[in-house]
């Protein structure tokens, strides 16, 4: 049986930003420079860290209000962040020369990711769109919306009835192949939608509380999809299919945020809880806890491949924590 991975702490940023640390992303490396690590905070602003000493390399401004998502494109050289504002603000990661700047309605801007196959002629952002029930898609190429993914309606429910704002979709996640994408919301539902014809295609449910961090296995073919609730609960579910999987417990709160390693063998969690959780897949249980932080760890991120596994966290308690993957 192959040996498991574990976690070491190699440094953290205490203060790194001046209120609650929301979100975290890796970019990239391009031929030019190794990854990055990207944060967002409460303090409106996004900040550009230089692993492994977590230096820090800029800080962007222009948001008004607090980042709740960033988000990198797989060729390392654009970046996204989104805020409270509902203004979604596209940059240069090199240059931090705005690209773009997306404008949708009051709280209808959550988690983002963009489409993970790299092509030529663009890509595409993927928006969780909160009280719009729908996931936005944005045309990288020309930054226009190209298609609004609506989560249907209950059977039977009226226009007016309040049933859609349960569907306030928090989380979003692209499978590896760019052919599926998945939305967590409010009400712990998680749906599933078929991104070529726009359709809409199941519904995954287990959940009961929200659902706001999802992640697909990276392997290629993956219908395997991993989702973090509120319930304190982490699911695992084919999305072809309607069945969990597995779940695994172990947190004392909700679970924040769900990342999985670029091997696919093991799942990093974040909690409210304050800790930070290393899960085996095969055995469903956690093989390490870690506590470098003093509030609600609001998002874990591994770094995409390369040598050398890293895992990064933020919290509520202001920091940034770095560990070495072994």
């Amino acid at each position: 049986m192959a040996k498991s991975m574990k976690l070491a702490g190699l440094k953290s940023v205490e203060n790194a930003h001046d209120e609650s640390v929301w979100t975290a992303t890796w970019v990239p490396a391009t031929g030019s420079r190794p990854p990055l690590l990207l944060t967002g905070s409460l303090d409106e602003t996004v900040k550009v860290w230089r692993p492994d000493e977590l230096d820090l390399v800029r800080t962007n401004t222009g948001h008004c209000l607090g980042v709740v998502s960033v988000a990198a494109h797989p060729s390392g050289v654009i970046a996204a962040s989104a805020a409270l504002d509902s203004f979604v603000r596209v940059f240069d990661v090199d240059t931090n020369a705005t690209i773009a700047t997306l404008e949708s309605p009051p709280s209808e801007v959550w988690q983002m990711q963009f489409d993970p196959k790299v092509t030529l002629i663009g890509t595409t952002l993927a928006v969780a769109g909160g009280g719009s029930a729908s996931i936005k898609l944005w045309d990288t190429a020309t930054w226009r919306l190209v298609a609004t993914l609506s989560i249907p309606r209950p059977e039977g429910s009226k226009p007016s009835d309040k049933s859609g704002s349960k569907k306030f979709v928090l989380s979003v996640a692209w499978s590896p192949d760019g052919r599926r994408l998945a939305c967590g919301s409010m009400d712990g539902t998680i749906s599933v939608f078929d991104v070529a014809r726009a359709k809409f295609l199941r519904h995954l449910e287990g959940h009961y509380m929200p659902v706001r961090s999802l992640v697909f296995s990276p392997e290629r073919d993956s219908r395997k999809l991993y989702s973090a609730s509120d319930d304190g609960h982490v699911h695992i579910h084919d999305v072809e299919g309607k069945a969990i999987i597995g779940a695994m417990s172990g947190h004392t709160g909700w679970v924040l945020s769900v990342d999985v390693s670029p091997d696919g063998e093991a799942i990093a969690t974040g909690s409210s809880d304050k800790t930070v959780r290393l899960w085996d897949f095969k055995m469903r249980a956690a093989i390490q806890v870690m506590s470098n932080h003093t509030d609600q760890v609001w998002a874990v991120a591994f770094r995409p491949g390369g040598r050398g596994g890293r895992l990064a966290s933020v919290s509520d308690d202001k920091s940034i924590s770095l560990y070495h993957c072994s």
